[in-house]
């Protein structure tokens, strides 16, 4: 049993944290004292990084690699760990497709209500929440002993605690009975190296649609101007343009940069399901009619391939 009160739920953790871990671990430090639950191996290194964010404990599995398997040994394992600590008020998770499965198991296994799509949490317990893809926030509290939250990306600025915490590394054995019936993991393929962030982290996202006709380079050349993710609407996706990963809206990704550039897409609502927390949105469309610039806070009617390129140059010509 440790001093604190929140278990951040981390997935397996590599040779460093991810911008989207420390902002969990941010957030965590919201709600009081941090743990974390770590699912897989937790180097010296990456152990000082959350002693620097505050946490007081680091759980990590014992008997059985977790990455070898889908969410369900990953969520009993965390359950388990939310015992071993004691006197957990609340869960932290990320807010992605694994997060979000992770939580909707612990709630079974705890007995605890779950919030998802958390964009801001507050010192009591106090969740504000996206809804109806975007258009409304709510603000939502759970009455059960243990809270879980699902954090969304660009949420929360991501800091290191006042003070470092204990970071003591403590062993939860996994329970065999979920390892007995769980999917296994048959193979991995490593995704192409481009260098740009990942897109549902990304503080800047530049994404093409069916306006494109299929050219990408200037969103991709304004994307690296601005150190952005490059995005596409379904339209651009299925038409083979660019890979299915890239796909923002209600059937792809959600993101919620700092900045979000549409060009080219007429931004119906299933787009706008994946982009509206945004908090700020750049539209650039040929059609002053485009339902895109109704939640657009700069619209500009033009042709993104004279629109772009400009923006990119001037760009460069400001960074020197």
């Amino acid at each position: 049993m440790t001093a604190a009160n929140v278990l951040v739920v981390l997935d397996a953790p590599g040779a460093s944290l991810t911008k989207s871990q420390r902002e969990v671990l941010t957030a965590g430090r919201i709600l009081g004292t941090i743990a974390v639950a770590a699912t897989g191996p937790v180097s010296d290194a990456v152990r000082g990084e959350l002693a620097d964010h505050g946490a007081e404990a680091v759980y990590v599995p014992e008997g059985a690699d977790l990455s070898e398997y889908l969410v369900g040994p990953s969520a009993a394992w965390a359950a388990d760990v939310v015992a071993a600590a004691g006197g957990i008020t609340a869960v932290v998770l990320d807010n992605s497709p694994t997060g979000k499965e992770t939580a909707a198991r612990l709630s079974v296994r705890l007995d605890a209500g779950v919030v998802t799509d958390v964009v801001a949490l507050e010192a009591d317990g106090t969740m504000h929440k996206a809804v109806l893809a975007g258009s409304y926030e709510v603000r939502a509290r759970a009455t059960s002993a243990v809270a879980i939250v699902t954090v969304k990306p660009n949420s929360v600025e991501a800091a290191p605690a006042e003070a470092a915490g204990a970071a003591e590394p403590v062993t939860v054995p996994v329970p065999q009975a979920a390892l007995a019936r769980a999917a296994r993991v048959t193979g991995r393929t490593e995704k192409p190296v481009t260098g740009r962030p990942e897109l549902t982290e990304a503080r800047v996202v530049v994404a093409g649609g069916r306006g494109t006709d299929g050219d990408f380079g200037p969103i991709e050349e304004l994307a690296d101007a601005l150190g952005g993710a490059v995005g596409a609407s379904r339209a651009a996706a299925d038409a083979g343009w660019v890979s299915h990963d890239l796909q923002v809206g209600q059937t792809g990704k959600t993101v919620s940069p700092q900045l979000y550039i549409s060009a080219g897409i007429s931004g119906a609502i299933q787009q706008k399901a994946g982009m509206q927390t945004a908090k700020v949105i750049v539209a650039v469309n040929s059609d002053p009619e485009s339902p895109v610039f109704e939640i657009a806070d700069l619209g500009i009617v033009g042709d993104l391939f004279e629109v772009l390129p400009q923006a990119t140059a001037e760009i460069k010509r400001r960074r020197g």
